[in-house]
């Protein structure tokens, strides 16, 4: 189960030492796939690309600004001619912001939604297009569980709203796509153990902490696997989901 061999998986937001993103495309390689890793970052996605080398896997790397169609095409035009295909797209680039709705201002809301839904948007309606004509694809979306309880953990309601946006965006997807053997899922992921967490106090963490039934926050490792899982051919009559990975402190 869960093989990855001659499959094309890019993998957004991964230019982190010690994000998801990277954790993601880490998982993703050990399952044989070649991973595309792509970031505004150039040092990060250098760096990441160069320890998965190291390990023996075959990874790639991109930067660009994913809100400038530009950029997107180039990087699907160049990715599609050096592999021929992208089998699976996770959408893992974001940005939050901690601020209440009454200092927040437009240019606030618009940067959030820029890259959270609109980069989103201009990347999957690219990768689609490749997607269609292969006859196959698998779309995972980084929503939050802030998108579905508005807020509560970290980040201003403009985050929670854009994250909300992805959830309604994959749903419309699936309807759209299904016919092509694409399937498009989201995971909903509550605190977990990296760096906006730890920049957190200790006063700050523990209303968070006590509001979480299994009293911890989540690893990166365990937000993986359900998005392998929704990437694999396993998962092939799942699609216009969304998984809670939030240790019980929001549950449907």
């Amino acid at each position: 189960m869960f093989n990855f061999e001659g499959q094309v998986v890019l993998v957004t937001g991964s230019g982190s030492p010690r994000g998801m993103g990277r954790i993601f495309a880490q998982k993703f390689a050990e399952l044989g796939a070649k991973v595309v890793l792509c970031d505004i970052n150039q040092e990060g996605i250098d760096a990441n690309v160069k320890e998965l080398k190291a390990a023996g896997y075959e990874a790639t790397g991109y930067t660009g600004n994913l809100t400038n169609e530009d950029d997107v095409n180039s990087m699907v035009d160049d990715i599609v001619a050096k592999y021929g295909r992208i089998d699976v797209l996770v959408n893992n680039a974001g940005i939050s912001q901690k601020v209440t709705v009454a200092d927040m201002t437009l240019a606030d809301m618009q940067r959030i939604f820029s890259v959270n839904m609109f980069g989103l948007f201009v990347l999957t309606k690219k990768v689609c297009e490749v997607m269609k004509k292969q006859n196959y694809g698998r779309i995972v979306h980084l929503s939050s569980v802030s998108g579905k309880r508005g807020g509560g953990v970290f980040g201003g309601a403009h985050y929670s709203a854009s994250k909300a946006a992805v959830l309604g965006f994959s749903k419309n997807l699936a309807r759209e796509v299904s016919q092509y053997g694409i399937t498009t899922n989201c995971v909903c992921p509550g605190l977990i153990n990296t760096d906006i967490w730890k920049s957190m106090s200790e006063e700050q963490a523990k209303p968070v902490i006590d509001a979480i039934p299994m009293g911890r926050p989540g690893e990166p490792e365990e937000v993986a696997a359900a998005i392998v899982f929704l990437a694999s051919k396993e998962a092939s009559y799942i699609t216009g989901e969304e998984i809670d990975i939030n240790g019980g402190s929001h549950m449907d």
